[in-house]
């Protein structure tokens, strides 16, 4: 039972895993079924942000040396497009119908809404947080979340309108923050705090906050757990959704940072910044089951569809 409520919908195909690794400058690649990497490219300067559109056919970057968003063909490893985006930016997320990206702007304190059809710019949203590291679009795209490094709030971006249309209160410097997969909670780490906390949608209330680890970082939640990065204890911290109880800490590699979980749910993948290595964490055992070399500093991860 538990295992047909935590797994997604199986995948068709293949799956492949990509890690910009920020001070090599360049993205390594991992195919999910061996988590041996087949490949290595460049990607600009330091990238950091990452996402796959849903077919798998594209990968796009942020690249926070040149400050552009880089539109990557996924078969052949080119940069097809440079999209600008300001100064520093930081994470990215795509729609799930993989029409938008929304990139975090550190330096100019925005949220940048990109048509990747068009493959520009077409709107600029400030947000009232400081230093904007990640904005999340939650699982019906009428809503992004948007995390600020010197910030104690979540901020709340009506993608219609393509303004700020509210803030919840958290704890300090919030990082990475996950919908559960039907989209009435959102998790969002706090760094500082060392918790997660639980908002609920409807409301923008808090209804939870969960001790985690040192630091914690990066989320990621399914159906039934939810994966919480935790910087300075190298370790996942995995809770129960509902009750927020605790499962499992997990030790990993040193300073992970930000994850990503593949579409068929059997596996999830952890950046560990300092040790320039992959943690693949099996979901279900909780149990870490190998660490893959990759480049230096690896920032996040991008898993999804191999290319067709």
């Amino acid at each position: 039972m538990f295992l047909a409520a935590l797994l997604l919908p199986a995948a068709a195909g293949a799956q492949t895993v990509y890690v910009p690794n920020e001070k090599s400058g360049t993205v390594s690649v991992i195919d999910a079924a061996t988590d041996a990497v087949v490949g290595t490219f460049a990607a600009g300067g330091r990238p950091r942000g990452i996402a796959l559109s849903p077919d798998g056919a594209t990968l796009y970057v942020s690249d926070q040396s040149a400050n552009a968003l880089l539109v990557i063909d996924a078969r052949t490893r080119r940069v097809m497009a440079s999209i600008a985006l300001g100064k520093s930016p930081e994470g990215i997320d795509l729609s799930r119908d993989g029409r938008w990206i929304a990139a975090a702007v550190e330096e100019d304190n925005a949220v940048l809404l990109v048509d990747t059809s068009a493959m520009k710019v077409v709107a600029s949203m400030p947000v009232a947080g400081m230093n904007p590291e990640h904005a999340v679009f939650s699982p019906d795209g009428r809503w992004l979340y948007v995390s600020a490094e010197d910030g104690a709030q979540v901020d709340v971006i009506d993608v219609a309108s393509r303004s700020q249309a509210g803030s919840v209160a958290v704890g300090r410097r919030p990082r990475g923050i996950a919908f559960v997969p039907d989209g009435s909670v959102a998790y969002v780490a706090c760094e500082l705090e060392g918790k997660v906390y639980a908002i609920d949608v409807a409301t923008r209330g808090v209804t939870a906050s969960i001790a985690a680890g040192e630091f914690s970082n990066g989320v990621v939640a399914g159906a039934g757990r939810v994966f919480v990065s935790n910087g300075r204890s190298a370790s996942v911290t995995v809770l129960e959704t509902g009750t927020h109880r605790l499962l499992a800490t997990i030790p990993v590699g040193q300073r992970p940072w930000n994850m990503a979980m593949t579409p068929d749910g059997r596996k999830l993948y952890v950046a560990n910044g300092r040790s320039n290595s992959v943690s693949v964490i099996d979901p279900l055992t909780l149990a870490v089951t190998r660490e893959v070399a990759v480049g230096e500093a690896p920032w996040g991860v991008a898993a999804g569809r191999a290319v067709p």
